[in-house]
């Protein structure tokens, strides 16, 4: 790791005393008075890189000149400047985290083959791993439903948790939150983060801006708390840890202003949808987004969280808000010390990092505008959090999927009747109404609303209908405290809506069965049900098996749908329900003011809940501290289905071999646009009779026992097995046909993409994939890129790529190339049948193209140039190691 300070250009080193300590920082104003001029108009995030580059001056990975160019940027509003930046820390949750350790504690094997010390492999910045993506929705309803759900969460998941145990022992500068803690992204922003952060070097204390990278696309959820962050796939994250900066290009910061205030009756939940259409739509793809206005004056923190949250599906990088007096006001309401406090709003003022302390706007590439008055209750679905649709409109949007997309038109009135039950379900009945998710559950506004909807339909007699499986997992225990003081628990309760655990639920697929009746009656008429969350992902085949309409919607909205039990009425107009006397009780006659909600933030939200729920966050309860584990400087690999040595470093040498040309590679998959990592590499439930499944039960796991792909990532014959594996994936080699499939060539049969791979590679045969654009869209998985890599994937070729999974390509040595004026692999004509060799990977340079040779099943040829979306340098050594973690590798093993 480059130490701090080893050189000032700019003589912008500095000294403030704080609360009575002293603090060595780098002085934006007097950089800008020795040179950098106009430094005081860029945009807040930059000033952040900015201070980051003037520390870590080494004249080798920063120097003057990159500085230098950052400054420049103020003058167009952009660059095509290569920077290496390097974040304070790293933040992981387990789906992500235990394949990283995995990873970790095979290079430290690795290394000791290689002749180095193993030493050298532990992460050189603090890591916080926060356990939240294992819990699952068996259980449900009931008041036993949390500790049911937690106990059958260690029978799953004890070979991972003995394992992650291990790692925080065995590796310095990394700690682990146990189970049943929270989501990490809200354990973040209430408890790990600290705005401005402090590290003390050879007697010194430096203070600087809190920044991370993290395995979860939705660490963004940190930049409401004018935290720098951004999620990355765990290939990044590990070299991170071990000392590599992030190698980034100054990006675009696109401005949002937001004025006005938001009107009676609408969430942050209808507001962040409605962001994230208009981002999306403006194209933000690996840009900074910045958010300013009058209208930052009336949101809360948590506001402010809940869109900085959802930046991964506007798809910038990071969706930030400048520290301010809210900023300071959330910091001691959630118990973070009073020094700490008072050097966040001390450093943010002598940087000019403080929002009212700035009287003209930062310039930025870009800017749009949002009137918060203008925002409407809203949903987004059925398949993308993007396709926003007002709640006034929401039934004649599903009634038009029906008929479009689901292919539903003749049968839109059909009913299945519920074996053992005295009701009948139908298309759009909603059959999950879950309040789960990192975005919504930090927000106590939409959190205490949810139950004062409750408590509102409680009173009036209302009920939840029978074919809707409720769940309630807060993301963290302090919403457990303030909903009990507000005594609303017990609304939710008798809504259904018991605590069913503290974690990423049905977000991130872990919604567990639907009850058997339910399951058959969707199956059997083959009904496109209907499943609201207060999540942020709805990719079709994330949310249930079951399941192929999901809408994101606020937590009182997820309560009202599943008192109304579909998704075919207008609950603008129609009534929710009917009471005891058999009267019409419409949403109006349920939903509290905002006045009262207020009322009742101020009343049941306290420090004294913070303090007291993370006074002692890594114990953990007796569960976790009576898991056992053998420590030791490397990992004993036991023979299990959940964690297994990967092969990613079997032969390799100190030695780099520049990658080869591909000659005659086949075409494994032909795919559309918004492709997601969930097709790719899916985190949710196992089929029995797909590879992975078939591969478990050889292994004596029943399928009652599967768990799920993302608890399952540990082990890499589970997880190659299951890319391409998403139940609605769709490869155009089979047209019509939905799930992991696709065409041997040349023998013509259909088969499981996996086993088609394995053939392949018997063969001796290379393999690319073609996409649309979008290539690569949502979550940070790692998977996504380290399966391709695994079934002998070369190159993938695509319209467009999302970021993270562009960077992970490249970070498992896979070539990510995109086609140029307006080409595709449709217009080439391609069926799957033809092979593919592409010249001049070997002399490829960032930026660089490669041409591809197609030929066709009938001999003819084609050619066409490919621009390679390898962007840096460091890019480019991280492709011709053959990954990032062999280049660090061997620098490891050098030392």
């Amino acid at each position: 790791m480059t130490p701090m300070a080893s050189l000032d250009s700019f003589k912008c080193r500095r000294e403030m005393t704080v609360a009575g300590k002293t603090y060595v920082y780098f002085d934006l104003k007097q950089a800008e008075a020795n040179g950098l001029q106009g430094v005081s108009k860029l945009p807040y995030t930059l000033k952040v890189l900015l201070e980051n580059l003037l520390r870590f001056e080494d004249g080798r990975t920063v120097t003057k000149a990159d500085i230098e160019a950052l400054a420049a940027w103020v003058k167009s509003g952009k660059s095509d400047h290569e920077i290496q930046y390097r974040p304070a820390r790293v933040l992981m949750q387990d789906f992500t985290g235990v394949p990283a350790v995995v990873d970790l504690a095979a290079m430290r094997d690795a290394t000791t083959a290689l002749g180095g010390d193993p030493k050298s492999v532990n992460p050189l910045v603090p890591v916080d791993l926060v356990i939240d993506h294992s819990v699952m929705v068996d259980y449900f309803g009931g008041a036993d439903s949390f500790q049911r759900n937690v106990d059958r969460e260690y029978e799953r998941n004890g070979e991972r948790y003995k394992f992650l145990k291990w790692g925080a022992s065995a590796f310095d500068n990394f700690r682990v939150v146990p189970p049943g803690t929270g989501i990490c992204h809200q354990v973040n922003l209430e408890y790990l983060a600290q705005t401005v952060w402090t590290k003390d070097e050879d007697g010194v204390t430096y203070a600087f801006p809190d920044t991370l990278v993290g395995t979860d696309s939705h660490t963004t959820m940190i930049n409401g708390l004018a935290v720098l962050g951004w999620g990355v796939g765990g290939i990044e994250a590990e070299a991170a840890m071990l000392g590599q900066p992030v190698s980034m290009l100054i990006p675009e910061v696109i401005g949002f202003k937001l004025t006005g205030k938001l009107p009676e009756g609408a969430t942050a939940t209808d507001l962040v949808l409605t962001v994230t259409q208009m981002l999306r739509k403006k194209g933000v793809v690996g840009k900074f987004v910045e958010f300013y206005g009058a209208g930052l004056d009336s949101l809360s923190l948590e506001d402010a969280a809940t869109i900085a949250n959802m930046a991964p599906e506007y798809g910038a990088t990071c969706g930030f808000f400048p520290v301010d007096n809210e900023t300071l006001e959330y910091l001691t309401a959630t118990g973070r010390e009073a020094g700490r406090v008072a050097l966040v709003e001390a450093y943010s003022k002598a940087q000019g990092m403080f929002r009212p302390e700035r009287q003209d706007d930062p310039v930025y590439t870009d800017t749009l505008h949002l009137d918060l008055a203008s925002v409407v209750p809203s949903l987004a679905g059925p398949k993308r959090p993007q396709d926003r649709v007002a709640l006034a409109d929401a039934s004649d949007a599903f009634a038009s999927a029906l008929a479009g997309e689901f292919g539903k038109a003749e049968d839109g009135a059909r009913r299945v009747k519920v074996e053992g039950g005295d009701y009948s379900i139908g298309h759009g009945d909603v059959v999950i109404a879950a309040i789960t998710s990192c975005t919504n559950t930090s927000n106590p506004s939409v959190m205490l609303g949810a139950g004062l909807v409750a408590r509102n339909a409680r009173k009036r007699g209302l009920t939840v209908k029978p074919w809707v499986k409720t769940s309630l997992a807060p993301g963290s225990q302090v919403v457990t405290d303030y909903l009990a003081r507000a005594g609303l628990q017990d609304d939710l309760d008798a809504m259904g809506f018991n605590l069913v655990g503290y974690g990423c639920t049905t977000c991130i697929g872990n919604s567990g069965p639907l009850p058997e009746p339910i399951s058959k009656a969707v199956k059997d008429g083959d009904l496109v049900a209907a499943s609201v969350l207060s999540g942020n992902r709805n990719f079709e085949g994330r949310v249930s098996p079951d399941v192929r309409a999901n809408y994101l919607a606020s937590p009182p909205l997820v309560v009202a749908y599943a008192i109304a039990g579909t998704m075919n009425i207008n609950l603008t107009q129609d009534p929710v329900g009917y009471d005891g006397n058999n009267e019409p009780v419409y949403l109006k006659d349920i939903w509290p003011s905002s006045a009262e909600i207020a009322d009742v933030v101020r009343q049941a939200v306290t420090p004294e809940m913070f303090a007291s729920r993370y006074a002692d966050v890594f114990k953990g309860d007796e569960t976790w501290q009576a898991v056992e584990t053998a420590g030791g400087l490397t990992y004993d690999w036991p023979s299990s289905t959940y964690v297994a040595n990967p092969p990613f470093f079997e032969g390799m040498s100190t030695d780099v071999t520049a990658p080869g040309e591909v000659a005659n590679a086949r075409i494994l998959g032909l795919f559309g646009d918004s492709i997601t990592t969930d097709h790719i590499s899916p985190a949710g439930s196992i089929k029995a009779d797909s590879p992975a499944g078939l591969y478990l039960q050889e292994h004596g796991v029943k399928p009652l026992d599967f768990n799920s792909y993302g608890a399952r990532r540990g082990n890499h014959d589970v997880m190659m097995r299951g890319t391409f594996a998403n139940i609605r994936i769709k490869n155009q080699m089979v047209p019509g046909v939905e799930g992991g499939v696709t065409v041997h060539q040349p023998s013509g049969r259909q088969m499981a993409i996996y086993d088609a791979a394995m053939a392949y590679q018997g063969e001796g045969v290379d393999l690319v994939i073609f996409g649309g654009k979008e290539y690569g869209t949502g979550s940070s998985r790692d998977w996504a890129a380290k399966g391709t890599r695994l079934l002998g994937v070369k190159a993938v070729i695509a319209e467009s790529f999302e970021r993270i999974h562009r960077s992970n390509l490249i970070g498992m040595g896979v070539l990510p190339l995109v086609f140029q004026n307006g080409e595709s692999w449709s217009s080439l004509g391609l069926t799957g049948a033809e092979t593919v060799s592409l010249d001049g990977v070997g002399a490829l340079t960032p930026g660089g193209e490669v041409t591809a040779s197609i030929t066709f099943a009938d001999g003819s040829e084609k050619t066409t140039r490919l621009k390679a979306r390898i962007d840096t340098e460091n890019e480019l050594d991280y492709f011709k190691n053959g990954g990032i973690l062999h280049y660090v590798l061997r620098q490891r093993a050098a030392a």
